[in-house]
């Protein structure tokens, strides 16, 4: 068996804790948003998958046999691959470019998380909102998300990322609007995101 095509709509669950791995995926395009959920439905995003990157989650499921510890949802409507666990193995061991691709791709994901654990532990919550802002804006001028949204992607209880763009807004960085944050100022938001490393 070789590679299954895979063509998944925005919201889709991929995988959830507890689900056996059906294989790799491989993304060619759209976006899926790998998170931890707790019991109480509290969640806090780890990473998105993008064409060219890889899922750590399913690395390890793959390589370690075991179940998922995270959810995957589409977030932007996906096309790509699945490759049985089976062909993964066969791959990795024959194949020398398949294998250094997908070992290039577990150490960027792995440069990320280094970044990620630095941003928790010497970053201010103010610096981590402003940057999450910017991430998901991208060159835009508007966020459309929620606080609870900005709360899962940076670790934090919505209650204080309310209070913090709040702030921002009072410092004439950000307008909140409901379901939309829009960038005033992308220089003094950049400055203070910038400000956390």
């Amino acid at each position: 068996m070789t590679a299954i095509p895979l063509h998944q709509p925005i919201g889709a669950v991929l995988f959830r804790a507890g689900d056996e791995c059906p294989g790799y995926v491989m993304v060619n395009t759209g976006c899926i948003r790998v998170s931890l959920v707790s019991a109480n439905g509290r969640e806090i995003v780890l990473y998105r998958v993008r064409p060219g990157e890889i899922c750590l989650q399913t690395f390890a499921c793959l390589v370690e046999g075991r179940p998922y510890l995270a959810e995957g949802i589409v977030e932007a409507e996906v096309s790509g691959e699945l490759i049985p666990p089976n062909v993964f193995n066969h791959r990795m061991a024959t194949d020398d470019m398949f294998r250094q691709k997908v070992l290039g791709a577990v150490a960027h994901r792995f440069a990320e998380f280094e970044h990620v654990v630095e941003t928790l532990a010497f970053a201010g919550l103010e610096q981590r909102v402003a940057q999450a802002i910017l991430q998901l804006a991208g060159g835009g001028r508007e966020v459309r998300t929620t606080h609870e949204q900005i709360a899962a992607e940076i670790g934090s209880a919505r209650e204080a990322v309310s209070r913090q763009i709040a702030a921002l807004a009072r410092d004439g960085l950000v307008a909140a609007h409901r379901g939309v944050i829009e960038i005033l100022d992308r220089d003094g938001l950049s400055q203070l995101a910038e400000a956390a490393m």
